[in-house]
Parts: structure tokens; sequence; C-alpha cells
């Protein structure tokens, strides 16, 4: 199976007020293995980058001014993700902002069932605990030390193994793949991919035994 791990980067946080994508990069997963085939570009977003957003990602409006735009790319990154599932972290705030794109240039949005929310995966599966995709990079030991500002493609490859973390996989699946890819895999891939099992902190202890106290004590029947 298919998947793309997507991530972008915007002049702002709301597509209320104006704000626009500047960075789209996506990466392809089959069977939870990182394929070879990257989608990934830069845009000129035709108007200025927010201080806020300049902090988090660096992208001054000097070098988005000469990026290609939106509709320009839009067929490629749309042929891109076709019929595949879409891996974001906080897919509420991409998504919106991959939409609003797409609807000022009148293409078909985005449909929530193609996309698999890894914030929420983690929100239920870690009660209590921090699910920015830092902490859940410190707590499966995924080494983000290239991570020193937020951008497209870094937050995918973080993402990719993350996503393979909270599902709970050993490791990721060789089906359907032949023995020169995944002599590459074991290569270039697995090398890199680490499925470590972690003790809870005191802290989380508490916070999941509070999370049990307060359910319990409703009424289900």
């Amino acid at each position: 199976m298919k998947e793309i791990v997507l991530d972008t980067e915007t002049t702002g946080l709301s597509v209320k007020d104006g704000h626009r994508i500047v960075e789209i990069g996506c990466i392809e997963i089959e069977n939870l293995i990182p394929t070879k085939n990257v989608f990934h570009c830069y845009l000129n977003p035709e108007r200025k980058v927010s201080e806020s957003a300049l902090k988090v990602h660096g992208y001054t409006d000097e070098f988005l001014a000469d990026k290609k735009k939106f509709n320009e790319i839009a067929d490629d990154f749309l042929k891109f993700i076709e019929g595949k599932k879409i891996i974001i972290h906080n897919a509420e705030f991409d998504i919106g902002h991959l939409n609003n794109e797409l609807s000022l240039i009148k293409k078909e949005k985005i449909t929530k069932e193609n996309v698999i929310d890894t914030l929420e995966i983690a929100r239920n599966k870690f009660p209590g605990s921090g699910i920015s995709l830092d902490a859940l990079c410190k707590r499966f030991r995924i080494d983000n030390s290239n991570r020193k500002k937020h951008t497209a493609l870094v937050d995918c490859e973080l993402l990719s193994k993350v996503y393979i973390n909270l599902l709970d996989q050993k490791e990721p699946k060789f089906q359907f793949i032949n023995n020169k890819e995944k002599s590459f895999y074991k290569k270039n891939v697995l090398k890199n991919y680490s499925k470590i099992v972690i003790k809870p902190t005191s802290e989380e202890l508490i916070n999941h035994k509070k999370f049990l106290d307060k359910e319990l004590k409703k009424n289900y029947y």
C-alpha cells in the first residue's frame, strides 16, 4: 500500500488572515518503507511572510520571490498524491492551507477520508503527554538533531519514522518489494530505523492514573 507523508510551511497560521503556503514536502512510502519518490517545492506566496513564521522556517520574502506559484505546480502535486492516503501531523492545519490554495485556482479540495492525522493517533495513544513532532521523536528515540528549523522534507522524514512507531510496527514490511530493493532499504533505510520499548516516566504514570480515575467515575451502564 502506497501512502504519502506530507508537510507544509506557510506565511502564517490562519488562511482567514490571507496566509499562504511557502513550501510543500511529500515522501512516498510503500508498506511503511520510503520509496525514492519525493515531491518538494518552495512557493512564492504572493504576500509577505509574517515575523512569527519567519522564526519557524527561516524563508525570507527575498528567497521566495523567484519561486513558482501554487497554480504552476498544482497539477504535479495532485498527480503525486492521487489515490493515496496522506499522512500528516496536525492535518487540520496543512489540509486547511492546501484546500485554500486549491480553492483559489478552482481545483477540487482534498477530502478528510484520504487523510490520516498522526496527531490524533498520538492524542488517543498517549493521553496527557506531549504529542508534538519533537515530543514524539523524543519518546521513540528518533534523532531529530537536524531539525534546526521547520522544513517540510526534514519533518516528513521524521514523521515517517514516528508513524511507524505509532502503528506499533516492529519493522517495516517488505511485501511486493524485490530482492534488489530489499538490499537497498536494509542498507540505507533500516539502519536509521529503531523501534524501542520506552518505559513511562513518573509524570506519565501520574497522568495515566488521573485519566483512569476520571473515566472510571463515569456511569457507563
